[in-house]
Parts: C-alpha cells; structure tokens; sequence
C-alpha cells in the first residue's frame, strides 16, 4: 500500500495550499514575494540547462523514432484529448476548472520521474533522458503558442505576444546561460542534487504559495465545490489512461521493442508540475491562476500512482522472462 500514499512533496504541495488557505499573501508582501518567485523559477530553469549534458542530447537524437512519438503524443494527443473534454457542460465541468485540464494538456512532459519510472521498469534511459528534456526545451515554445491557439480558438482569450516574449526571458534565457556554462559547472551541479532540490522544489512551491493565495482572496473555494474537484479528479484520470493505453499498445504496433515501449509510455503519458507552474505564472499574468493549476496539482498525484504500479509490473515481467530464460538454458543438453 506504501506506493499508494502521497509523496513528500505531495503533502509539501497541500500544505502550501492550506497554509494560501489561512494565510494568503496580500499586499506589498505579495508584491516582493512575487519578485523573489520569479528570480527563483529563473534559478530553477538554469539550473535545468547546466544539468543537462550536451552528450545526452546528441547520443538522444539518434533515435528520432521514439522521441518523435513521444513529441507527437505529448503536444498532439493530449490537447485534443483537452479539446473534447470541452463539450461537458459547465454544470459538470466548471468554465475555470476546465481551462486548467486544457493548459494542463499543452504541457511538456516530467524530467525526473519519466527517467526514475523508466530505470525501475528497464525501459531506453538514454533515450528517455532526451526525450524528456527535449520535450521541456521545445515546452517553452509550444506550450506558449498552443496555448494562444486552442485558448482563442474556444473563445477564452489567448495570451499576448508579450507573454511569450516573458516566457523567453525568464525561462529559455536562464536555460541557454545554464547550457552555455554547462562544460565547468555540469558536473559539480549533477553531482549536488541533494543540496540543490530545495530550489527545484522551493520554487514551485513559491509559485503555489502566491497563485492559491491570489486565488482564495478572489474566492477560490466559495466558487468550486468538492463534487467540482471530483469531476477533475475522473477528468485527469481519464485523460491518463487513454494516453497510458495509446502509448503502450501504440508503440507496440508500430514495432519498437519492449525497452522503447517503456520510454514511450512513460514519457508519452507525463505532464511536468516543475515546468507547467512557472508557466502559467507568466502566460497567466496578472489573473488568478488557482484553478488553473489545480488540475495540474491533481495529475500530478495521480500519475505517479498509477505509474509506480505500471513500473513495478514491468519490472516484474522481466524478472520472470529473465528467470524463465535461465530456467530453459539450464534445461537445455550441453
């Protein structure tokens, strides 16, 4: 039952959002808190580029198959996935609630947990470090972009160039600063993961902090009620395992073996909390982005669940091909 429970920074997350609850920011304190969540997201998107060994990168590309499968799923299937959600009506999905699964599904995939699922169920982890990181690079300029499209095409508002210009600014241009510096600093940054997680997960926690806070002065929790939060639950679930079976039996049918079939599942079937908060920071500015996110929160939870379980069933499966193999080697005459 142990891979059922929440992880720590799980329960960081709700804490942080009952903390925005009691006590939101307001004020000149939420005014420079908001400078320092941005020079931490700044921190977080260099740090991301200066870990991220150019080797990697190229040795990835070879493989253009998979990662293209991957790419497709996550910034094709998945927003149109989104885009059928929207024929609910808002009695059942609520307008707010709704435009946080759309975002949700332009949203790059994870770098962490895609690389740790695929390790633990013996999948490509070459292949899974690049996809996962060329999924967030190219992030920053499709997540953008297809949130102006889908956005205005439903009759939302899209965002302004000038959001995309920030977007470029505080998140690629730290990222480039961290590649560029990426030959002195990549290794001591890598080899430090303990001491530089409090910034990975600090930052997004800040982002948290300040968007339910601006949320619930707005009121966040006397316009949504839990049945509302219970159709976003099914919705998020819903969306993930369409997405789980597509990429599984999708790359099997295609032909890529077992390893490859890993990748793409876990990979294909992610959406990154790290990357997705600080962008509706900035693609969102100056509106309340509680709703927003919460969907995102949701998955989050949601997906590492499921795909512990998925992990681990892999895992078990090669044991018994690799059990079964020794037991027919052994059997087998001189």
């Amino acid at each position: 039952m142990r891979r059922f429970l929440p992880d720590t920074f799980t329960i960081l997350l709700v804490g942080t959002v009952i903390l925005a609850s009691l006590l939101p920011a307001s004020g000149t304190f939420a005014g420079y808190f908001g400078i320092a969540t941005d020079c931490a997201i700044a921190l977080l998107f260099f740090l991301h580029g200066a870990r991220l060994s150019r080797d990697v990168v190229i040795a990835g590309l070879l493989h253009w198959r998979l990662h293209l499968v991957i790419l497709l799923t996550t910034f094709g299937v998945f927003p149109l996935l989104g885009m059928g959600l929207g024929f609910l009506p808002e009695t059942i999905l609520p307008h707010p609630l709704y435009l946080g699964i759309l975002f949700l599904c332009v949203l790059p995939s994870t770098v962490q947990s895609s690389i740790a699922f695929t390790s633990m169920a013996g999948g490509n982890v070459p292949a899974a470090i690049c996809s996962a990181s060329a999924s967030n690079i190219f992030g920053m300029f499709l997540t953008p972009l297809l949130v102006g499209l889908l956005f205005s095409v439903g009759g939302h508002g899209g965002f302004s160039w000038d959001a995309f210009l920030q977007i470029c600014i505080q998140l690629l241009l730290p990222f480039i600063v961290g590649q560029v510096l990426q030959p002195w600093i990549g290794s001591w940054i890598r080899t430090r993961k303990k001491l530089l997680m409090p910034v990975d997960r600090g930052s997004i926690l800040m982002v948290v902090y300040l968007a339910f806070s601006k949320a619930v002065v707005e009121g966040l929790w006397h316009t949504f009620s839990l049945a509302d939060i219970a159709v976003v639950i099914v919705a998020d679930m819903l969306l993930l395992a369409i997405v789980l079976c597509a990429t599984m039996y999708g790359s099997r049918w295609l032909g890529f073996n077992k390893a490859d079939e890993i990748t793409i599942t876990f990979c294909g079937s992610k959406k990154s909390l790290a990357s997705g908060v600080p962008m509706a920071n900035v693609i969102f500015a100056g509106q309340s982005i509680g709703a927003i996110v919460l969907p995102l929160m949701l998955f989050h939870q949601i997906q590492l669940m499921v795909c512990a379980v998925i992990a681990q069933k892999y895992a078990a499966a090669a044991r018994r091909q690799a059990t079964e193999a020794e037991i027919e080697e052994a059997a087998s005459p001189a």
